[in-house]
């Protein structure tokens, strides 16, 4: 990373991808990117996400399965310089379809859990329903890195090392 002064731990990286609204996946599809929005769901160093048993994004994965995740926490524009303080995360990984009913069940209650919780009444019914034509993904966490910039009451920037005094 070029500015070593905003390099997050891991732990923070982690803390985006948990709180992020969504998560950007990106792949090589035929010598050119392809990246798209997914609903993400970490579990310990894995990423989970879902999609259509077919379609690009799943030709893509399986032909060629090394991903790099974009997770962007809090965007805040300045009102006083030109610039934006932000938090984001940047994962690699290799993506894998999962293939035993367990696993995917799981997945998506944890999908579920996080962006619909007031619904999981209905997620067994929903599971009969729909299982069979969901595909569900699972990427293992190779790297991570997070960054931050953040600016402090008196203005100036917080570098690491004195975020480091106010965690």
């Amino acid at each position: 990373m070029r500015r070593a002064d905003r390099e997050m731990p891991k732990e923070f990286a982690l803390e985006i991808v948990d709180k992020c609204p969504y998560a950007v996946i990106s792949m090589i599809d035929c010598d050119a990117p392809y990246a798209l929005p997914v609903s993400i769901v970490r579990s310990g160093d894995s990423i989970y996400f879902h999609c259509a048993n077919e379609g690009r994004k799943a030709k893509v994965l399986t032909s060629y399965p090394r991903v790099s995740i974009v997770c962007v926490g809090d965007v805040t524009p300045s009102s006083d310089k030109f610039t934006t303080e932000y938090e984001s995360a940047i994962i690699t990984g290799t993506a894998r379809k999962v293939i035993k009913d367990a696993e995917k069940i799981n997945a998506l209650r944890l999908i579920c859990e996080r962006y619909t919780p007031s619904n999981m009444h209905n997620f067994d019914r929903a599971i009969e329903k729909s299982l069979s034509r969901t595909a569900i993904w699972k990427v293992d966490i190779d790297s991570i890195s997070g960054k931050r910039k953040k600016y402090g009451n008196d203005g100036k920037e917080i570098k690491y090392s004195k975020q480091l005094l106010n965690i």
